[in-house]
Parts: C-alpha cells; sequence; structure tokens
C-alpha cells in the first residue's frame, strides 16, 4: 500500500478513535466544537459479570405448587390416628368399620370439650404421633369454637402448631357438624390448611340427640361414609377407604381424656 494512503489511513483512525472516546463520555467541547455524549461508555464498560435483571415485584414471590386432583391413591395399609373432641364418639365406630375392611390400623384419641387451643397448647398430638407412628391422621377438632368471637386472630396460631406437630403426615381435618351458624371456624380453618386437607361439614343435614349438637350414632355413620366418598376426588392424599356395608367394628385402642386434662 502506498505509504501516502498508509498515513491518510492512520490520521483517519486516529480522529476516529478520539472522537468517540470523546463522545462516549458525554458532552464535550472541542476546538470549538461541541460533541454530545452518545452514552457509548455505559455500554462498553458495563460490568460483564453481572447479567441479572430486577425482576418485577410479583416475579420474586415464590410460585405455590396447587395438588392436582384427583391425587393418586395410596393403596397401602395404613397407621391412622384419629384426633379429636366428642364427636369421635359418632365418627370413630365407622372410620373403624372402614380401617378394617380396607385393612388399616385404627387409634383414637378423644379429649372431651376440647379446642383447637388445647391441643395446640398441650402438644398432646405429638406425644400421640411419637408413640403410635402413623401413617395417616384424621383430625375432628372445632365443635367447641363455633362462637368464639375473633377467632382467626386467636386460634389461627394453635393450628399452624398442630400442623407442625404432623410435619410431612398426611392428614384431612373433618369441619364441625354447625348446628348454628358460627363465629369463623370454619373459615379460619378452611384459609390455613392446605388444599385438599379439609372437608367442610358446614350445611350437611345432621339428625341429632338430645343435646341439638351431636349426631346420632346413625347419622355420624354417613357423616363419615359422606368423607370416604369425597376422599377419592378432592383429599390432597387419599387412602383407601372401601366402604364396609354394614360391618361393625373398634379402633385396635382407644385413648379418652377427659375435659382441662
Amino acid at each position: 500500500m502506498n505509504k501516502g494512503y498508509r498515513g491518510l489511513w492512520l490520521l483517519l483512525a486516529i480522529a476516529f478513535v478520539l472522537f468517540t472516546l470523546l463522545s462516549s463520555f458525554g458532552d464535550t467541547d472541542l476546538f470549538g466544537l461541541h460533541l454530545k455524549g452518545s452514552k457509548m461508555a455505559d455500554a462498553l464498560f458495563a460490568d460483564a459479570g453481572n447479567e441479572e435483571k430486577e425482576l418485577p415485584a410479583d416475579t420474586l414471590e415464590q410460585e405455590v405448587v396447587k395438588p392436582k386432583f384427583p391425587a393418586p391413591l395410596d393403596t397401602a395399609a395404613q397407621t391412622i390416628l384419629f384426633v379429636g373432641d366428642s364427636m369421635l364418639d359418632g365418627l370413630s365406630p365407622r372410620l373403624s368399620a372402614y380401617a378394617q375392611q380396607s385393612g388399616h390400623t385404627l387409634y383414637s384419641v378423644i379429649w372431651y370439650s376440647s379446642s383447637t387451643e388445647q391441643w395446640g397448647k398441650s402438644g398432646r398430638l405429638k406425644e400421640y404421633i411419637d408413640q403410635i407412628h402413623p401413617t395417616f391422621i384424621f383430625l375432628c377438632i372445632g365443635s367447641n369454637e363455633l362462637m368464639i368471637r375473633d377467632i382467626k386472630e386467636k386460634r389461627t396460631q394453635y393450628v399452624k402448631d398442630l400442623m407442625a406437630e404432623m410435619d410431612s403426615i398426611p392428614f384431612l381435618w373433618i369441619g364441625p357438624p354447625n348446628w348454628r351458624e358460627d363465629t369463623g371456624i370454619n373459615d379460619m380453618l378452611q384459609s390455613n390448611l392446605p388444599e385438599g386437607s379439609f372437608f367442610l361439614s358446614n350445611g350437611m343435614s345432621f339428625e341429632r340427640r338430645k343435646d341439638g349438637a351431636h349426631p346420632t350414632v346413625a347419622s355420624a355413620a354417613l357423616w363419615m361414609d359422606s368423607v370416604a366418598r369425597w376422599m377419592p376426588e378432592h383429599c390432597s392424599h387419599p387412602i383407601r377407604m372401601d366402604f364396609p356395608g354394614d360391618i361393625k367394628a373398634r379402633p385396635k385402642r382407644i385413648f379418652i381424656h377427659q375435659p382441662e386434662k
């Protein structure tokens, strides 16, 4: 290449580099000329290793994975723990029949006049879990809390405590059989328990004992039949609940606790 051309190209290259550097660092006056910044420095000297971009706030929240229904049926023989208040007097015999028909072993713990507060404070559920090592848990607690004011503020923590005690053991909480409008016990339970782990009993029709609250033995059996029919399509962890017909059965063991004890 002609030396004259090489010199010209060199001069043009130097001018281009000088122009680029000056304009990239902001507005500059040079030899009476005003060079407007091109923001090139921001691009040239950006931190190449910092490729993370700020995400919208709604994408930062952890996505909640909801269970798919119907969930797979667990066909294994279960060790079932059934805990709750006096409603177990009617429910437990019928669940015993389902357990016997399906190859399960049932243990029932009846704590008369108990509430979510008493169960949550006592640690009693964890004691029975450590003793029996259940693979599935039924609960029926809440019948004595239909009229508690501000129940969400007063009892939510106890429900969470009970869930923590159960840890990863699958469970189903059977809601109270309302005989009058409640002040929020069902809403509190439904809003805190995982999807597919709460059976809403409110709204069902029951024949009641003389106290007007407890279902009769026959009505309680139909109540448990409803739970069993609901489980395959709606429970997050359905277990075998083969219809027992007229079979009469009892739990392998029943633990009784009186009020305040």
